[in-house]
């Protein structure tokens, strides 16, 4: 790797969600959340399963009642993936929640109650090894800092945080994450910086209520990204007003992006102009869609003409680059002798990509069993 592309990561404690680990250099993981009605167990197990086929790492359940912590239970039967219990406002939930299987909890400092209740869910995690996230946000902090603090600041966030993590230092639990979120980037960066300065557990991070699809995933690609090029940032969410498996696509393209981690066909492709020989954005839309199904990562070049096709296919994979009627194929930086009809593109690259991708899998194969 090129030394301008190192991203030194911050050093953090390590715990485990199920068997997924975070911190202490483990991956990032990528989360989500469903948006079912949990008392709807067939459709939020349905959800979860979408979820897992994109490559989620984590799913969070919100229980906002004893019958939602009932359907948690049966969800947790049958799906094979690390479920959070989201909790707010009452502990007992909490509590219940830990005792149907629940792989970790949430909870926020500013509504779960007193410390006689914390402490009680911290004595029944303690007991079966569950962790739990301290979840500070910005729209819901305790009365008396937005007194001290007039409104939400990195210093009000923090102290919030802080204020629940020496709590569970007294109980000698730390099995925990952290989270500062907010809805404004800068507040958010701000937070999760001066909160990194003061601990070592993971944080979880994410730019809480960002919006939309397109505004959402510009507010999480900057305030994420700028969070993990400084080396901060354990297991992510990214909160869209979207289909959740849009969150968890957009946290991959992020973490690609950075190199921190990669799942799938990375297409790099034109914007097109007119010397473009074929249609690159029906292409590109077309190949995405139909190659969702493979997690192996691979580099694919779809680019419209020979001007920046030639040097964008020699450093893919698999690279295509536009020629008239008929377009050029390159594999692993060789030009291939057979072209490609533009008529044929989607079609025969679909197959082309399947191929390289069970080679590369074979490979890999051999290589585990040979190690």
């Amino acid at each position: 790797m090129n030394k301008y592309k190192i991203i030194n990561r911050r050093k953090s404690d390590r715990i485990y969600v199920g068997a997924i680990p975070i911190g202490n250099n483990a991956p990032i993981s990528v989360q989500s959340m469903t948006n079912t009605r949990t008392t709807n167990t067939l459709e939020t197990i349905n959800q979860i399963l979408e979820l897992k086929k994109v490559g989620v790492d984590i799913v969070r359940i919100s229980i906002p009642t004893l019958k939602a912590a009932e359907s948690f239970k049966e969800i947790k039967k049958q799906v094979k993936i690390p479920l959070i219990a989201d909790i707010h406002f009452d502990y007992r939930l909490a509590l219940k929640a830990i005792e149907y299987g629940a792989d970790c909890l949430r909870i926020n400092p500013g509504n779960i109650g007193n410390k006689k209740r914390i402490s009680e869910i911290i004595t029944y995690a303690k007991d079966k090894n569950i962790p739990i996230r301290i979840g500070v946000n910005a729209g819901s902090l305790e009365k008396d800092i937005l007194k001290k603090y007039k409104t939400p600041s990195p210093e009000a966030l923090v102290e919030s945080a802080m204020r629940h993590i020496e709590y569970f230092d007294t109980l000698n639990f730390n099995q925990f994450k952290v989270s500062v979120k907010a809805s404004d980037v800068f507040l958010a960066i701000e937070s999760y910086r001066l909160l990194s300065k003061k601990i070592t557990q993971p944080l979880h991070i994410g730019i809480t209520e960002a919006g939309g699809l397109r505004n959402g995933t510009v507010k999480s690609a900057i305030g994420i990204s700028l969070l993990l090029l400084e080396g901060i940032g354990d297991t992510m969410r990214i909160s869209l007003a979207a289909n959740p498996i849009e969150e968890v696509k957009v946290g991959y393209d992020i973490l690609q992006v950075l190199g921190l981690r990669s799942r799938g066909i990375n297409f790099i492709a034109c914007p097109t102009c007119s010397r473009q020989e074929f249609d690159v954005i029906k292409t590109v839309n077309q190949l995405e869609k139909k190659l969702e199904d493979i997690s192996t990562p691979m580099d694919v070049s779809i680019i419209g003409c020979i001007v920046n096709g030639i040097g964008e296919a020699k450093t893919a994979t698999l690279g295509l680059t536009g020629s008239y009627k008929k377009s050029s194929l390159y594999e692993d930086g060789i030009r291939q002798q057979k072209k490609i009809s533009n008529e044929e593109i989607i079609e025969k690259m679909e197959i082309k990509i399947r191929k390289k991708i069970k080679k590369i899998k074979q490979l890999n194969s051999f290589k585990k069993d040979n190690i």
